[in-house]
């Protein structure tokens, strides 16, 4: 694809926005740490809302979406759709837990729910287990899918296009560096109105160049005729007969999945950059929206231009060899093929808008981690607030750079994913109970973590298990959920609970729902109970279905079945409002616990 002088003007143009962004925000991010991770906690909910759903449109997802309708239609989708209810869950049960914590990152957690040792440990691990091996990974998928990228635009090696990402990264360091999370919030912001406006422009292109939604129906038909006994690739619903989601499987995605596996972005009750988006609201009710914002608009609003575009690339590229060896890439193709030449500078910036949303909060979080968590928590202590402001942007910098040292030996972001799957199966459960149940301690979590990582690690190893197949993805999941169950429960009632006075000041501090904490919600007769769980579980049953709603009526407009669409979308209409009515009845400062 070539590039025309105004092409690179646009993209040029682009960058320089961003690096002005970072500039501007320079002072304010700089004064303290707290300002430099959590924006002073001053921060509105759209603003934070949209920043999670940037960060969660990285580079990688529009193409990984293209493989999974190329391989199972749009009901492929499921695999991250059944992942809805988790996200509703830190909606209405933890958002404002979250927040009344007030924590700079959610590992700092470990210290104001535990004591002693065992709650030293765990902070200091996790800081270093997710701030760098994790985080790393995670960089370095989305660092090789905006690799790809440029290989297929540009035409150039993958040494090439490493160099290209890291240039990018090098710009997006420096804004991190420059600005800390604000100058990360107001580029979000900034990212995805423009790339969300790009792909719904490709898609229309896309869908245009087969003769309109009628052509691109007759097309996915006549490749159906060629798919016997998988089902219509546009099917919302999964075929549970199918080879690739039988009934076992899909349960396991809609019934355990969701709450028992940890996955970056995903997290059981919050977590990571969510946590840390939520931790930087203004207050309560702006940390609740901002979550609520973020799920309606990571299911219900992105999905459809990525899956049209896919759809066009099963039709034009079916019977291709190199597209069934890489699906992936028909995003990409599609691009090349039907997007006009006047707008291909602004769809590149649009995809480079992608890749830095992602990595600027990789970054940023990520040095929340290894700074607060770590080196200021238990190797400088005592320093001043401009020490670890600069010692945040050194760290900032040594993760860019070691992040392209991980892409480079990367080869596939399946794998990766894979990997991540793997070692966070089977311990969501004790981080939706440790907020509500008194009897968790700082071995619940350190016993959870390891029985997870030996469990799926021998399935695989000594049993030969693996996630490609969909059989044995929902064996692994299942049984590494039950024994890391049976094992961090067996550890808690084994050893002591946590002491009294770190107990009590937890509670008095977050104010959970008293229903689980028995004992030590009597000592703290100062605190008034909240007792809104059956309002909370509502709420959340409703969000669901309002989420499926929207998402399924939007779809259904789409395809050409208006009274269908219409109903799905007054019913998403109805959900929400039931649940305005009741937020607004119970009023703001009584709801979470």
């Amino acid at each position: 694809m070539r590039l025309t002088p105004v092409d690179i003007a646009v993209i040029a143009a682009y960058f320089a926005i961003n690096l002005a962004v970072g500039l501007y925000y320079r002072r304010r991010a700089t004064r303290s740490v707290n300002d430099y991770f959590v924006s002073g906690r001053n921060v509105s909910w759209w603003l934070a809302g949209t920043s999670m759903v940037a960060t969660t449109f990285a580079a990688d997802t529009p193409l990984a979406v293209t493989g999974l309708v190329a391989r199972n239609g749009i009901a492929g989708n499921w695999i991250w759709w059944s992942m809805a209810a988790s996200g509703m869950l830190t909606v209405f049960f933890y958002a404002r837990l979250w927040r009344r914590a007030g924590v700079l990152t959610d590992v700092e957690f470990a210290e104001i729910r535990y004591s002693g040792a065992p709650a030293r440990f765990l902070r200091g691990f996790r800081a270093f287990y997710l701030g760098l091996p994790i985080n790393l990974i995670i960089m370095g998928w989305v660092n090789l899918a905006m690799v790809k990228i440029l290989m297929l635009t540009l035409g150039v090696s993958k040494i090439q296009a490493l160099l290209i990402a890291v240039a990018i990264m090098a710009l997006t360091a420096s804004i991190s560096v420059l600005s800390g999370l604000w100058g990360v919030l107001v580029t979000d912001l900034f990212q995805f109105v423009l790339k969300m406006g790009m792909v719904i422009v490709l898609a229309v292109f896309a869908v245009r160049s087969l003769g309109g939604m009628s052509g691109l129906v007759a097309g996915v038909k006549a490749v159906d005729a060629t798919r016997a006994g998988h089902g219509s690739l546009l099917s919302f619903v999964p075929d549970l007969n199918s080879a690739w989601m039988p009934f076992l499987t899909f349960f396991v995605y809609i019934a355990v999945n969701w709450w028992a596996s940890w996955y970056p972005g995903a997290e059981p009750g919050g977590g990571g950059f969510i946590a840390q988006r939520i931790l930087c609201a203004k207050d309560e009710k702006n940390s609740l929206l901002a979550t609520l914002w973020f799920n309606l608009t990571h299911y219900a609003l992105r999905p459809w231009p990525w899956i049209l575009v896919a759809l066009v690339a099963v039709v034009r590229f079916q019977g291709d060899p190199a597209f069934a060896a890489d699906p992936e890439s028909g995003y990409i193709r599609v691009l090349m093929t039907d997007l006009p030449a006047s707008l291909r500078g602004l769809m590149l910036a649009a995809l480079a808008a992608a890749y830095m949303s992602t990595i600027g909060t990789e970054l940023n979080w990520g040095a929340s981690y290894l700074i607060n968590d770590l080196y200021r928590r238990f190797l400088a202590r005592g320093r001043g607030e401009k020490h670890y402001v600069r010692a945040s942007q050194i760290v900032t910098l040594l993760l860019m750079v070691l992040s392209a040292v991980v892409t480079f030996f990367m080869d596939s972001i399946a794998d990766a994913w894979k990997f991540m799957i793997a070692i966070g199966a089977g311990t969501g459960l004790v981080y939706l109970l440790r907020w509500f149940w008194w009897r968790i301690n700082a071995w619940s979590e350190v016993s959870a973590m390891l029985a997870a990582l030996v469990t799926s690690v021998s399935l695989r190893i000594g049993f030969g298990l693996r996630e490609s197949d969909p059989l044995q993805f929902a064996w692994i999941v299942l049984i590494t959920a039950g024994l890391t169950t049976a094992v961090w429960l067996t550890v808690t009632l084994l050893t002591k609970p946590e002491p009294r006075d770190v107990l009590l000041a937890f509670y008095r501090r977050v104010q959970p729902s008293p229903a689980l904490w028995g004992p030590v919600a009597r000592e703290a007769e100062d605190v008034i109970p909240s007792r809104d769980g059956l309002f909370n579980l509502l709420d959340w049953v409703l969000g669901v279905l309002m989420i499926y709603a929207f998402l399924f009526g939007a779809g259904s407009l789409i395809f050409g079945r208006p009274v269908r669409g219409c109903l799905f979308l007054a019913a998403g209409l109805i959900f929400g409002a039931l649940i305005y009515i009741d937020l607004n009845r119970r009023g703001w400062k009584t709801i979470g616990g």
